[in-house]
C-alpha cells in the first residue's frame, strides 16, 4: 500500500472518527498510516516539528485500542494523530515559542484548548511549526526552519499557523488547532487551500495565564481540510472555563442547517484602503458571484471607519499586547541578542505608550465594532480577501514592497486581517481558487458576534457549491 494514499490518511476527519469508533480500522493503523505519511511528506515541507518517537506513539494507539474494546470510546477523536500549533502548551512536548529562549523549555501542563482536545481521544504527536512568537505571515524561525507551501515548496506557507495549514493540506492530520492575532488562522489557510476559523473572542478560552482581561487580539481556534470537521473541532475547543473569565458559555448554533436568502457586504478594498496584487480581487469577485448564482444578494459596502483608523488602532493594541509580553527577555541584554527585529519592534514601540493612548485605542476599537454592527443590521455575513499577496518567495521573510509601493512594516502586507481581528467577530477563510502560477488564495467571511456555527453553515454551502479545497490536491499527494 502506498504510503501517500493510504485510504486512512484520505479520510475527512468525520469520517475517519466514525470507522475508528465502528472497528473499521484500528487505532495503531490509524497511527501507522499518519506517521508513514509524515515520514515521507514532512522532510519536503517542514511541517510538524517535535515529532515524538514512534514506538511510544503506537503504544499509546494500542491503548486507545484497548479501551474501545472494553466499551470505554473517549470522544469523536478517540485515536486521532493531533498535532498542536508550537505557541500552545502541550504537557510533556517542547513548546518552543519559534524561539531559541524557548528551545528547551517542556510544560508540565496542557493549555485548556489541548486538555479539551486530549479529553476528546487524541494522542499528541508533536507539534506544527509556527514563526517565532507567532510574528509575521511566514512561517520560519531559528528553531526548526522554514515551512514550505503545500502547492508551491518555492513559496511561503504563511502564518503564524503555517505548519498546521502545510500538515491539513498535505494529509499528515486529520485535523489541526491554530491561534490568531493578525490573521494567523486565516492567511495560512488561504494560503494553503484548506479552512481557517477565527472564533468569536471568547468562544475559545485561551490559555491559562497571568493575564486574562485585557490580552483580547489573539486567541486559539480550529482548522481542517472541509467546513463540517472544521465545525466538529470548533465544538471539543468552545465553551467556558472559569480560570478564563470572559470566555463564552452560551452554546452552538447547529451545524448543518442551510441559511435562508442572505444579504452579503462586499468590502472589497475598504473604499480604496487596501492594495493588492494583481489577480486577488477579481478571484474573490468570481468566489462571490457563486452566492448570487444561488440566489443570494451581493452588494458593495462601506465600513463608517476608515482603513487608517483601523491600522492606527491595531498598532498601538499589537504594540501594547507584544511588548508588555515580550518585555522581560528586552530588558536582558544577552537575551535580547535572541529576539528576531520584528520582536524588537513591536516591544519598542510599546515602550512609551501611556495609559491614555492604550485607552484611546480601546475607545478607538469600540468604534470599529460599532460600525460593523452596523453593517450587520441589513447584512449577514461581511467579505474582504484574506490577503493582499499570494504566497511568496519564504527567504523574504517579510515583504515590503507591494505593487512597486514601499511599505512601512514588516505586516502592512496583511493589514487586510485587521478589521475582522478588532470587531471580535468569527471570521472563516474560504477558498476562492488559484491564480495563473497555481497559487491558492481565499477570502474572508466575517460574521455578527457570537454567530459562529451560522457562519460556518453558510460557509459549508458556499464549500459545496465551489469544491476547491475538495477536489483540488497538492501535487504532492499524487507523486
Amino acid at each position: 500500500m502506498s504510503k501517500i494514499n493510504n485510504p486512512i490518511t484520505t479520510m475527512s476527519a468525520l469520517e475517519l472518527s466514525k470507522a475508528i469508533k465502528g472497528k473499521q480500522v484500528s487505532c495503531v493503523e490509524v497511527m501507522n498510516a499518519y506517521l508513514d505519511k509524515i515520514d515521507v511528506l514532512n522532510p519536503k515541507v517542514n511541517a510538524i516539528v517535535a515529532l515524538q518517537d514512534r514506538d511510544d506513539l503506537v503504544k499509546q494507539a494500542k491503548e486507545k485500542d484497548q479501551e474501545l474494546a472494553a466499551g470505554k470510546y473517549a470522544g469523536w477523536m478517540h485515536g486521532f494523530p493531533h498535532a498542536v500549533k508550537d505557541l500552545s502548551a502541550v504537557k510533556g512536548i517542547v513548546m518552543s515559542n519559534g524561539s531559541p529562549l524557548f528551545k528547551n523549555f517542556v510544560p508540565e501542563a496542557d493549555s485548556v484548548m489541548v486538555s479539551r482536545i486530549r479529553k476528546a481521544g487524541a494522542i499528541m504527536i508533536g507539534k506544527t511549526n509556527t514563526p517565532e512568537f507567532g510574528l509575521g505571515s511566514n512561517t520560519k524561525n531559528p528553531v526548526y526552519g522554514t515551512t514550505f507551501n503545500a502547492y508551491d515548496q518555492s513559496k511561503t506557507s504563511g502564518g503564524s499557523s503555517g505548519g498546521a495549514a502545510v500538515a491539513l493540506a498535505l494529509q499528515m492530520v486529520p485535523s489541526a488547532d491554530g491561534s490568531d492575532m493578525m490573521g494567523s488562522l486565516r492567511n495560512p489557510a488561504a494560503f494553503n487551500n484548506v479552512i481557517g476559523f477565527r472564533p468569536t473572542q471568547g468562544r475559545v478560552p485561551f490559555g491559562p495565564g497571568p493575564e486574562v482581561w485585557f490580552s483580547q487580539l489573539g486567541y486559539e481556534g480550529p482548522m481542517g481540510r472541509n467546513i463540517a470537521d472544521t465545525a466538529e473541532l470548533l465544538k471539543t475547543q468552545s465553551g467556558f472555563d472559569s480560570r478564563v473569565p470572559l470566555s463564552l458559555g452560551d452554546p452552538l448554533a447547529e451545524f448543518g442547517v442551510p441559511p435562508k436568502k442572505l444579504r452579503i457586504g462586499w468590502l472589497k478594498d475598504m473604499d480604496g484602503g487596501l492594495d493588492f496584487e494583481k489577480g486577488i480581487i477579481p478571484l474573490c469577485e468570481k468566489a462571490l458571484k457563486v452566492f448570487t448564482d444561488m440566489g443570494h444578494i451581493v452588494e458593495e459596502v462601506k465600513l463608517d471607519v476608515t482603513q487608517e483608523f483601523i491600522w492606527s488602532t491595531w498598532l498601538t493594541q499589537r504594540h501594547w499586547t507584544v511588548s508588555n509580553g515580550l518585555r522581560v527577555f528586552y530588558n536582558d541584554a544577552e537575551k535580547r541578542k535572541l529576539l528576531k527585529p520584528e520582536a524588537i519592534w513591536e516591544i519598542e514601540g510599546g515602550l512609551n505608550l501611556t495609559g491614555q493612548d492604550v485607552f484611546q485605542a480601546g475607545v478607538r476599537r469600540t468604534t470599529i465594532y460599532q460600525a460593523f454592527n452596523k453593517l450587520f443590521a441589513s447584512y449577514d455575513i461581511l467579505v474582504l480577501p484574506t490577503a493582499q499577496m499570494f504566497p511568496f518567495d519564504p527567504t523574504n521573510h517579510s515583504p515590503m514592497e507591494l505593487n512597486g509601493k514601499k511599505l512601512d512594516t514588516y505586516h502592512r502586507y496583511m493589514e487586510v486581517v485587521t478589521p475582522g481581528t478588532l470587531s471580535g467577530c468569527p471570521v472563516l477563510n474560504v477558498p476562492v481558487g488559484f491564480n495563473e502560477k497555481g497559487l491558492p488564495m481565499g477570502m474572508q467571511l466575517i460574521g455578527p458576534y457570537a454567530k459562529d456555527m451560522e457562519l460556518l453553515n453558510i460557509g459549508y454551502v458556499y464549500e459545496q457549491a465551489t469544491r476547491w479545497n475538495l477536489d483540488h490536491k497538492p501535487a504532492l499527494l499524487k507523486d
